[in-house]
């Protein structure tokens, strides 16, 4: 595995020292298949597609039909998120399958905790 966070790729950390990530520190890089979603790489894997990131959602902000290729896991932080499945709202947790399709949305904007074991297919 390829594992890094991109803020703390400088830093020179032994290969398997724990890794404290300070999200502050993190800027909010534009989500670029979404308007009004921005994230922050907390760790990925460009070999595996794993991946975890922190996605802030604007009021209204949409992510458009796409499909999970490998589980996704969701915590919510703050605000609501939803899609035709449901609504969440802070404290819940959402997993869904490979192979899920889904639009999703958060009409008052929403703080998410977001876990991929590959990338998603947007349609």
């Amino acid at each position: 595995m390829a594992l890094e966070t991109p803020a703390l790729a400088d830093r020179g950390l032994p290969e398997l020292a724990s890794r404290y990530v300070k999200t502050d520190e993190i800027p909010w890089e534009p989500m670029t298949q979404c308007s009004g979603v921005r994230m922050k790489v907390l760790v990925r894997d460009e070999e595996t597609g794993l991946f975890t990131g922190l996605f802030k959602l604007d009021p209204g902000a949409v992510i458009p039909d796409h499909v999970h290729n490998e589980i996704e896991q969701t915590y919510i932080l703050e605000g609501e998120f939803e899609d035709d499945d449901g609504v969440a709202t802070a404290g819940d947790f959402i997993w869904r399958p490979a192979g899920n399709r889904h639009e999703a949305r958060s009409p008052k904007g929403c703080l998410i905790l977001g876990f991929f074991l590959k990338p998603n297919t947007f349609l």
